[in-house]
């Protein structure tokens, strides 16, 4: 039970269905989720953890976000893809290369809804780490992109910023396909870094930094 609820909350705060600065009452959620408050409070408690939620002196809310947090979670994220594609270029299978093919494929395949563009870069992510064969980087890489799953919109919806990912993904590919860690390194983080100062206007625009 306690797992279910945390999963439930989890999946709430980064759907965006309980919003940013929204206070969570550990009463409501016990009646809503038909529990004890035992559960929900290890469940916040647990999200309390993963920095989705902050005790404040009125209570357990949603924490919010800001343009300094954007910054802390690419900075992270430039340096953790960085390890993950230096790794991929250096254990990556043959399975492991073709499921990246196949990933970029879908990509390439996808169509101009944002949503749609967002899952097939997931997915094509997803598999640069698990081709990295480090537990640790994809435990940490998970546990970053809930914090940026939670902007409500994708850094893909331009055809231009969508055209220059699927350019970069390849040109990654091909490094790893040569085994050249460096240069797959230098591809990832300079790809990443195009994402935050995407993410970074998007927030400027969104009248919200």
């Amino acid at each position: 039970m306690v797992t279910s609820v945390y999963d439930a909350i989890r999946d709430a705060i980064v759907a965006g269905r309980i919003k940013p600065g929204e206070t969570l009452s550990e009463n409501r959620l016990a009646t809503e989720f038909g529990t004890s408050r035992t559960p929900i409070r290890e469940a916040l408690h647990r999200l309390e953890i993963e920095a989705l939620v902050e005790r404040l002196p009125r209570g357990v809310q949603v924490r919010e976000t800001s343009p300094e947090e954007i910054i802390d979670i690419y900075d992270v994220r430039i340096t953790l893809e960085g390890a993950a594609a230096r790794a991929a270029a250096e254990r990556a299978t043959e399975l492991d290369r073709r499921r990246l093919r196949a990933a970029q494929a879908t990509m390439a395949a996808t169509g101009a809804e944002p949503r749609e563009r967002a899952v097939a870069n997931r997915q094509f992510h997803e598999a640069i780490w698990a081709a990295s064969h480090s537990p640790t980087l994809i435990d940490l890489l998970h546990r970053l992109n809930v914090h940026l799953v939670r902007y409500p919109t994708t850094t893909l919806e331009g055809d231009e910023r969508w055209a220059a990912v699927l350019e970069e993904h390849e040109a990654l590919l091909d490094a790893i396909d040569a085994r050249d860690a460096l240069r797959a390194r230098e591809i990832a983080e300079h790809h990443m870094q195009g994402a935050r100062e995407v993410r970074m206007r998007m927030y400027a625009g969104d009248g919200n930094g």
